[in-house]
């Protein structure tokens, strides 16, 4: 019996290219569905990879994240160079490098190109956007320049599809191709000091060598400093500037000349460039005050149809969630399994699952305005102003998006660069009042800022909640950036792309992507939690089960509304008795001399630990606490005034008393201010910390967020209290 033919390992081909030239349209044309996304070990890095064959020869497709240059300044550009160089851990060195870039503007394009050819792998030209260029006047003469820059160089319109199969074909050639010959040449002094120092550090590869000396303070420098042993590179770079090789200026002159020299004969432009619609449109989109104002209005869409457009589909999934969740507790016999698999499982998944509607709808905003060209223009109009709190006019749409909910803010900050500036957003992010904070500030303002009150103090206390992130998050940023986060401040590259028509594949693919990816990585986490705050309050259960299941039995068997309110009462006695004895009701107990400087006793210490998993999760808990049973947090926000007035959990709080003075009502017009703030700048989001792991990839910075929220919630609403209580009494 004859074995099976071994499998066929795939040969490695990378994708390398700047920002907006398709680089992503490229992977997904050619992966299709056969890709998976993670992290490159040791780094927060994403990558992408994917799987195809080329002329029949299979091949693994690695996409590079998207740089202007080789000269490494950060971890994702580190990661480019070493995963080409094979020195990235855990994986292997292309065989073949395809850099994608833009028909209509190749010489800045092929910087990053010339950079490629000194890599010593062989490498395919991919002109993307060719009808870009060509509706630019701009003719491409593509086999004079292939003979140019001895490589070969393919016409391709990704987001069509067009040119794939040739590109498959030169990619499969390229395997067994020689390293291209035909480099940039620097001056020979230049080339004299890159060889003395590979001698001095020994198996540096030459481009390393160049980065070293060209990179002044750049990443290489620093990863490589350990190596120098006493190597000076400023003398080196003093004897270059001598001989007229002033550093860095020296590389950027060799390689536009190279460049130049190479386009001269293989490229035709119109001699007055045409105007069009993509300069029109940018007349009205990035003018300071028209382009502002759009912005304003495409805004308002996105935030308001997150609020909306997702209400339906959030009360349809809450829906049968309840559904499932009545249908298991009818099929299965009372008792701990049931209890747990309610309310710590189906609950737990279907907290997560209901945000799933704002995260596609977040997403598809995103990957239509990232498509088609406008969140450039979005990121340069804003960038004035988030510069001044040390971030750039990126981090703007996260921190927008958080006001939705943290979790897609958080992940859309992928598409900022710069690894510091990324960081900052993810750390403020959370600062933001997301939808989930809305019924404790509309139970809290229903039950004590309502009643005898003029008409503007509610919506004024709810802008002054949501207002407070919008404050805080700038400082904060500002402060992280001069602290944990300080360095040099980088230069703020901005692409500015032509407009085009979204590609329906592309966004249906990014949606896909980002929902997904929310439901593995955040569900669990959230799952895993929940489970545990259920096990925290129902634990240990002595003989509270029997006891609440025989007044359950007394509430159904009762003959009349009397006896059944009776019932009822004594179901609710023992449930927050049970609470109460609880392992997570004992630690309220040990912690209410630490939260009684904020006005509150140990219920809602108890209602605010119970929270972490999500903020809502605190309205739910008061009511089981103050004896009035589960309470919707959906319906504590959809409801009017007169409905508040009316419902069981304002009632019950209004009249809550201190445990050692029954006199003494808990809740004040400051306990409520302090709660709201608490809850307004404290992390009580389990899914947020998880996600926040997975965009960093460390649980450090998880921690950190949490630390410093809970610290500045805490001191807030201190100072709210406190200063409160002096006009409150």
């Amino acid at each position: 019996m004859s074995l099976p033919p071994a499998p066929v390992k795939p040969h490695v081909v990378a994708l390398l290219g700047n920002p907006n030239t398709g680089k992503t349209t490229l992977f997904n044309a050619l992966s299709g569905l056969n890709h998976r996304v993670g992290n490159y070990p040791g780094v927060t890095v994403e990558s992408r990879k994917g799987y195809t064959t080329c002329d029949g020869i299979p091949f693994e497709i690695v996409d590079l994240p998207g740089t202007y240059s080789l000269s490494p300044r950060s971890p994702d550009e580190m990661v480019a160079v070493d995963v080409i160089l094979g020195q990235q851990p855990g994986e292997s060195r292309p065989e073949v490098l395809v850099c994608i870039v833009d028909a209509s503007n190749l010489e800045r394009n092929l910087y990053l190109t010339s950079q490629a050819l000194e890599l010593g792998v062989p490498v395919v030209l991919a002109l993307n956007m060719i009808d870009v260029a060509q509706s630019q006047g701009v003719r491409i003469d593509v086999e004079k320049l292939s003979q140019r820059l001895g490589i070969p160089v393919v016409a391709i319109q990704a987001n069509k599809r067009k040119g794939l199969d040739e590109l498959r074909r030169v990619i499969a050639q390229a395997v067994t191709a020689a390293p291209p010959s035909r480099t940039p040449n620097f001056p020979e002094p230049f080339r004299r000091e890159v060889a003395a120092l590979r001698s001095h550090l020994g198996e540096l590869p030459e481009f390393l060598a160049q980065r070293l000396i060209l990179d002044i303070g750049g990443y290489t420098e620093q990863r490589l400093k350990p190596r120098l042993n006493g190597i000076a590179l400023q003398d080196i770079r003093g004897r270059l500037a001598a001989e007229g090789c002033a550093i860095p200026a020296i590389e950027a002159r060799t390689r536009y000349l190279w460049i130049r020299e190479a386009l001269t004969g293989c490229v035709e432009r119109p001699t007055e460039r045409p105007l069009s619609w993509t300069d029109r449109l940018d007349k009205l989109l990035t003018h300071r005050v028209y382009g502002s104002l759009v912005f304003m209005v495409v805004m308002f869409v996105v935030f308001q149809s997150i609020f909306t457009a997702a209400r339906p589909l959030m009360d349809l999934i809450n829906s049968g969630k309840d559904a499932v969740g009545g249908w298991v507790a009818g099929l299965l016999p009372p008792g701990p399994f049931t209890s747990l698999l309610v309310e710590g499982v189906i609950d737990g998944v279907g907290a997560v699952v209901v945000f799933l509607p704002q995260i596609l709808i977040l997403f598809t905003f995103i990957a239509i305005l990232e498509d088609c060209g406008y969140m450039a223009r979005a990121a340069f109009l804003m960038d004035r102003l988030m510069s001044r709190a040390g971030l750039s006019g990126k981090s703007f749409i996260p921190l927008l998006s958080s006001m939705a909910c943290a979790v897609p803010g958080i992940m859309s900050t992928r598409v900022i660069e710069d690894r510091r500036d990324r960081l900052a957003t993810i750390l403020v992010a959370p600062l933001m009042s997301c939808s989930a904070r809305l019924p404790v500030y509309i139970l809290l303002i229903g039950a004590f800022l309502t009643t005898n009150r003029p008409f503007w103090v509610p919506g004024l206390v709810m802008f002054a909640m949501y207002s407070l992130g919008l404050i805080l998050a700038p400082l904060v940023a500002w402060a992280l950036k001069r602290t944990l986060l300080r360095g040099e401040t980088p230069v703020f590259v901005l692409e500015m792309p032509t407009y085009k028509w979204p590609s329906l594949r592309v966004v249906a693919r990014r949606v896909f992507d980002s929902g997904w990816m929310f439901l593995y990585r955040a569900g669990s986490i959230i799952l895993a939690s929940m489970v545990l705050v259920w096990v925290l309050l129902n634990f240990p259960a002595g003989d509270y089960p029997q006891r609440v299941a025989a007044a359950q039995q007394a509430v159904e068997e009762a003959e009349d509304d009397t006896a059944k309110e009776a019932a009822e009462e004594e179901v609710f006695q023992l449930e927050a008795e049970w609470k109460r004895q609880s392992i997570l009701g004992r630690v309220g107990l040990i912690l209410e001399p630490v939260v009684r400087p904020l006005g509150w006793d140990w219920k809602i210490g108890v209602a605010a630990l119970a929270s972490f998993p999500a903020r809502e999760v605190v309205v739910g808990t008061l009511g089981i606490l103050y004896k009035k049973g589960k309470v919707d947090p959906g319906e504590i926000a959809d409801a009017d005034q007169e409905q508040l007035e009316k419902n069981p959990l304002v009632l019950a709080l209004r009249d809550a008393k201190w445990d050692e003075d029954p006199t003494r009502p808990v809740y004040s017009i400051p306990t409520a201010l302090s709660l709201m703030v608490f809850f307004a700048l404290c992390c009580q989001c389990a899914s947020t910390l998880a996600v926040m792991r997975r965009e960093t990839g460390s649980w450090g910075w998880p921690l950190f967020a949490f630390v410093y929220m809970t610290l500045l919630a805490y001191l807030a609403a201190l100072l709210v209290y406190q200063v409160g209580s002096l006009f409150f009494g």
